[in-house]
């Protein structure tokens, strides 16, 4: 116990100082009781040395997706820092610690954004009496015990992009995005989904086939052997045997992809594979018009927070995709009214086989 460096004394009514934290830190590690911590702290009560690990505890994302609990000394200094700042009107958050704590867990291992993350704060019955941009501003400022801006997702740089009608059709055998019927522009009927590829690491084939319904938001997330024609395909006669014809039709109105050459096999995502009525109807967007495929785009961006460009999709397992499937399923829109996809759509009676 030497390297502690302690001399037994009453130390009733000091505060607990950074170096004392981190000797907690390694005498937990080492599996000391908190009854001797406080001893070899120099007199420090075993309840002091409680509400200290209290203090600093963190929940921290194991490989095989489980959660365990530990005790960060520069957590805990920092939550100390921050209720000794708020006092006063000027951090509306401070003397709120469980919301503090809320709010760092959810975006550092939920990986929501700033504004998702107040939104789940009031819906799980805490008081937010503050907005975005000053949860933005006490991040910038260093307030929280282990929140940073690297914790965040990227922030928007520069002006929206303006969406430009473009002429040029389609010019293979499918149907053009322009032939797409009404209901599938407003958004406002279940069932018209938009598909995408992910890829990983160059010279790599895995990939993922995203498909993101317009009005809902649900995510489904296949990983695929390769960016492939038959790959695409086959995972839609998968759902189409998991779901029957007649249900995959109800869910899967249209499906609207770019001109990939992954995507370039229509009659084959189109044919049923138990019936001989189709089961989908397959439309084309503009080619250089990803803002065609906006909730394309937006599910891959929220993709990218878990896989990251330029890493090997082989190695994440199917566990773990589907971890991401049902975290994206899981995530508070602003469009739905923070509710989630799945929130959203529970009135839908929709197929469990989707989940």
């Amino acid at each position: 116990m030497s390297h502690l460096d302690y001399t037994p004394k009453n130390k009733k009514g000091q505060h607990l100082s950074y170096e004392e934290r981190q000797k907690i830190e390694i005498l937990l590690k080492a599996k000391h009781k908190p009854e001797e911590i406080g001893l070899l702290l120099g007199g420090r009560s075993k309840r002091t040395i409680q509400r200290e690990i209290a203090l600093g505890k963190v929940e921290l994302l194991n490989s095989d997706l489980t959660y365990r609990t530990e005790y960060s000394a520069d957590v805990a200094q920092r939550k100390r820092d921050l209720n000794n700042t708020a006092k006063g009107p000027r951090l509306k958050l401070g003397a709120n610690i469980k919301l503090v704590e809320f709010i760092e867990n959810i975006i550092i291992e939920r990986k929501y954004s700033p504004s998702a993350a107040l939104a789940e704060a009031r819906k799980n019955g805490y008081e937010v009496n503050f907005c975005e941009r000053t949860l933005y501003n006490y991040i910038d400022e260093g307030l929280f015990a282990k929140l940073t801006n690297d914790d965040l997702p990227v922030k928007k740089i520069g002006k929206k992009r303006g969406y430009h009608h473009v002429r040029t059709a389609y010019t293979q055998k499918g149907k053009s995005i322009e032939e797409r019927p009404e209901e599938a522009e407003n958004k406002e009927i279940f069932g018209h989904w938009e598909l995408d590829t992910v890829v990983g690491k160059q010279k790599t084939k895995t990939a993922l086939m995203v498909m993101t319904e317009r009005s809902k938001g649900i995510e489904i997330i296949r990983k695929i052997e390769s960016k492939s024609r038959e790959c695409i395909v086959r995972e839609l006669d998968k759902l189409e045997r998991k779901l029957g014809t007649k249900k995959f039709r109800e869910t899967f109105k249209t499906i609207t992809c770019d001109n990939g050459c992954e995507n370039l096999d229509f009659k084959g995502m189109e044919k049923s594979v138990l019936t001989n009525i189709p089961r989908t109807q397959v439309f084309y967007a503009h080619p250089y018009s990803a803002w065609e495929r906006g909730a394309n785009e937006c599910a891959n961006k929220l993709i990218r927070r878990f896989i990251p460009k330029g890493t090997d999709i082989s190695k994440f397992p199917k566990k773990f995709i589907s971890y991401v499937q049902k975290w994206m399923n899981s995530y508070p829109r602003k469009k739905l009214d923070w509710l989630s996809p799945f929130e959203a759509s529970l009135l839908l009676n929709l197929p469990s086989e989707l989940w």
